[in-house]
């Protein structure tokens, strides 16, 4: 899924029981970061949130949390959301049912949320069939693919503002390998997005 812009068509359909958009009224929009927290990006990121005023959710992985909890921390006094991205960052494709449960479970003792969000937006029917019980399962609608090695920053940016209408879920990374990037794209993106829309927290 992250391999688009844009999920598709296909994609909508096979996770027919996740969370691509939230449709609304108030023209809100939602940014996501996933993978934290992680003490070179996280500060950066919740910075410039701060600067614009703004919400975000992070989809945290429970190993980071472990290692840094006082980041953690921070992100949620700072009234932002967070979000279960498992204990450590597996392809449902290419896990057990059982061991992929069992991942985002243990990764629940540290991450207290009702949201999930797959690792690479990829899961097997019979993971979401459990999973779907307990937990609300969120995608998205645009990815600025700032994980890509050799994206340009204008690239970032413009997959997230060219893209981005009203309910849309927007993800974007916390971690090291999106620093180069984020630096310079996150505050464009902000700056442009919170004078269009409303920003939020799913």
């Amino acid at each position: 899924m992250l391999d688009f812009i844009k999920p598709p068509k296909f994609g909508r359909l096979f996770y027919k029981d996740l969370i691509f958009k939230i449709p609304n009224k108030e023209n809100k929009i939602f940014l996501t970061f996933d993978d934290g927290p992680n003490p070179e990006v996280t500060p950066f990121i919740l910075e410039t949130l701060s600067k614009f005023n703004a919400k975000a959710t992070f989809f945290c992985l429970g190993k980071q949390v472990e290692k840094y909890p006082a980041l953690f921390d921070q992100i949620i006094s700072e009234d932002h959301q967070v979000g279960n991205h498992g204990f450590e960052h597996l392809n449902g494709w290419k896990t057990k049912t059982e061991d992929y449960i069992n991942n985002v479970i243990k990764a629940s003792e540290i991450i207290d949320s009702k949201l999930f969000r797959p690792p690479f937006g990829k899961m097997k029917v019979s993971q979401i069939k459990f999973l779907k019980e307990k937990y609300k399962l969120v995608l998205w609608d645009v990815s600025a693919q700032d994980y890509l090695p050799n994206i340009s920053e204008d690239k970032v940016v413009s997959n997230v503002v060219n893209h981005t209408t009203e309910g849309s879920i927007i993800v974007m990374h916390d971690n090291i390998k999106v620093k180069p990037h984020l630096k310079i794209s996150l505050p464009v993106i902000v700056s442009e997005l919170v004078v269009r829309f409303n920003m939020s927290f799913v």
